[in-house]
């Protein structure tokens, strides 16, 4: 099953609400530091509700802890940015797929673009709005590839 990789963080709501997502599909979420926030924050806990004995969260210190870490369970590193390459809708995905998402204010990190197979967009069509709120956009990446994979 696809997993969601959030880099660097900074809103704790955002990252809560991610969390009781990835709770309601059973999906893995994995924290690349460094976070904006600490994991006790009173405002993650609230967004994720009671939800967080639910959630298979993993924790990684930095990229190169979580590069390492992914490389050896494989997969492809599907990399989510506005300056993505082809539509999240016109991509095959399949069940072993990172799916990695930046900070709310930089989006993913240079050295994570260059190590994804691929980059997607989601697209918009206001050209004024740059783009979704961060949990918006997971939920709608993670659902279009559950829905892809028959889940």
């Amino acid at each position: 099953m696809p997993q969601v990789v959030l880099i660097c963080p900074l809103i704790p709501p955002n990252t809560g609400n991610i969390a009781r997502t990835c709770a309601a599909t059973n999906t893995e979420l994995h924290l690349v530091g460094p976070l904006g926030f600490e994991i006790s924050d009173r405002y993650l806990k609230r967004a994720g509700l009671d939800y967080w004995p639910y959630v298979n969260l993993h924790n990684h210190e930095s990229l190169a802890a979580f590069e390492e870490s992914s490389r050896q369970r494989g997969g492809r590193w599907l990399g989510y940015t506005v300056k993505g390459t082809s539509s999240y809708l016109d991509f095959q995905y399949q069940p072993d797929d990172w799916l990695l998402f930046g900070s709310e204010t930089t989006g993913l990190p240079p050295a994570a673009i260059s190590a994804c197979v691929q980059t997607l967009y989601i697209p918009m069509t206001q050209p004024h709005v740059r783009s979704l709120n961060l949990s918006v956009s997971v939920a709608v990446s993670l659902f279009e590839a559950r829905r892809q994979l028959g889940l």
